[in-house]
């Protein structure tokens, strides 16, 4: 079920909710909708602090039922955690917080005052898009491949108020607009890939581009279209999968006609055994998220277009299946690339790569875009680097890996840059081809960018590698959406 959001257009103490949610600090400093509830409810919420029943340390939630003099039966109570540091990033997550919180409770409305906080270098319409966004994510459930269970008897949480003037609409705008982004492309990547194969993704593109009238339209290059145009590089990673080979690319007319088009284009390797270099097989089960960068670039497709965006934007996503088979290429083949550059494959697990780099060939020639940006979960070298936080950024062009960044720190989808020099070339030096698809044990995460680079030369192109930040992690983890954020944040940016 997604959840609806509007605006509240009541005070706290009388809106008309099943439950209203509110803020207190540590050290029992109340937020003002706390403070408007503890006096119409008589002290009930000082009480609590005075007992230590409310702490207000981040992450804590205190439920109130029936407080007198409160028109909702239910106040929640979050705590915000010290007041001095209180910042963007405790926002986004102390809206998470309440969100989870709620979806624990027998309610099927809630009205947030936690809008109305100050935070420090945003105005009302940043908190009213992070808000919808941090609780849309909180409130998602996968649902997909499971047996319908039994309606619950208990109420469960359907729409979702905000407090927030009337002029930061364009916040909730655009917080429904990113949301929808984010969701198709959870979605999508949360799918088994018994059923997200590459002709499945395809299919989601085209069913989207369907239903969004002429400003959309989708083209699909299968097996045979691609080897009479000389993908040589994407068909080989393919070649030992039942599952063939898709070349998606979808084109939204939101410009001036003959503006040269923003072009997105994702890594959508749809389950990576590793091919003849087979992985390990602890783990392997996650490798279905391997198209997280398809996912990520898609569901910021999906977002532009409810976000109406004034430019043009195609997005391009290249779709295999890696997996064994007696027609796989093998560690020592040769490939010539769509660009007619060669390579040396020293490794079948290096293949994001190896479909990227004809994808982004292609998209160069077929739509001469403004700015090229792709998305991948291209190297584990990225997730040593960074972790689960932050993605990488790589590109030659200073202003626009600048911009990313600071699309990330806005959208709180963090992004760090990391170097993209020439020093590391070498590493790709092949004594048989003209490049090699792995660069060695140093510097993956980098060199892994280099080999993109070299199919991108002319082109103001960035590369962003999501292997961290993609999913969570376990066997409980789900596709987290990103980089969708980020990159709808940075065409708001362009517009």
């Amino acid at each position: 079920m997604t959840l609806q959001f509007s605006l509240a257009n009541a005070s706290p103490e009388t809106v008309d909710a099943a439950c209203v949610v509110v803020g207190v600090f540590e050290g029992g400093v109340l937020s003002s909708a706390a403070a408007r509830i503890d006096s119409a409810a008589e002290g009930a919420i000082k009480r609590q602090v005075e007992s230590g029943d409310i702490t207000g340390k981040g992450g804590s939630a205190t439920l109130l039922f029936a407080p007198a003099g409160v028109t909702a039966r239910r106040v929640l109570v979050v705590g915000m955690g010290p007041q001095k540091s209180f910042d963007a990033a405790r926002f986004q997550r102390i809206n998470a917080d309440a969100a989870r919180a709620l979806g624990k409770l027998p309610v099927d409305s809630a009205a947030s005052f936690l809008t109305e906080l100050d935070v420090p270098g945003r105005d009302a319409s940043w908190r009213l898009r992070t808000a919808v966004l941090a609780a849309d994510h909180a409130n998602y459930r996968y649902t997909a491949t499971f047996k319908p269970r039994d309606k619950s008897s208990q109420p469960e949480l359907a729409t979702m108020m905000f407090a927030a003037p009337d002029d930061a609409r364009a916040g909730l705008d655009q917080g429904l607009a990113i949301a929808e982004g984010v969701r198709f492309a959870r979605e999508l990547a949360n799918l088994p890939p018994n059923i997200c194969t590459p002709a499945y993704i395809a299919d989601q593109a085209q069913a989207f581009a369907d239903g969004e009238g002429d400003k959309v339209s989708c083209r699909v290059l299968d097996e045979v279209e691609m080897e009479k145009l000389g993908f040589g590089s994407l068909l080989a990673v393919g070649r030992g999968s039942a599952n063939k080979p898709r070349l998606i690319a979808l084109e939204y007319k939101g410009g001036n006609e003959g503006d040269a088009p923003y072009a997105f284009v994702g890594k959508g390797v749809t389950f990576d055994s590793g091919g003849i270099s087979l992985k390990p097989g602890p783990g392997m089960e996650e490798m279905k998220f391997d198209m997280g960068g398809a996912a990520g670039v898609l569901g910021a497709f999906v977002a532009a277009v409810k976000l109406g965006v004034k430019s043009n934007l195609v997005c391009v996503v290249p779709s295999v299946e890696n997996m064994p088979d007696g027609d796989s290429y093998r560690p020592s083949d040769v490939l010539t690339s769509l660009s007619g550059l060669t390579i040396e494959v020293l490794n079948t697990d290096a293949e994001g790569r190896l479909i990227l780099c004809d994808a982004l060939t292609w998209t160069a020639q077929t739509y001469k875009p403004h700015t090229i940006i792709d998305a991948a979960t291209l190297t584990g070298a990225c997730v040593v680097a960074l972790g689960k936080h932050a993605s990488a950024v790589m590109s030659k062009h200073d202003d626009l890996a600048a911009e990313l960044v600071a699309a990330g720190e806005t959208a709180l989808d963090r992004a760090w840059r990391l170097p993209l020099w020439d020093d590391y070339q070498v590493q790709l030096e092949s004594g048989f081809a003209d490049v090699a698809n792995i660069g060695g044990k140093s510097a993956g995460a980098i060199t892994a960018g280099c080999f993109l680079s070299r199919f991108t030369e002319g082109q103001r192109w960035a590369h962003l590698d999501i292997a961290g930040t993609a999913w969570d992690e376990g066997r409980k983890g789900l596709a987290t959406g990103r980089p969708v954020s980020l990159l709808a944040q940075w065409l708001l940016d362009r517009g």
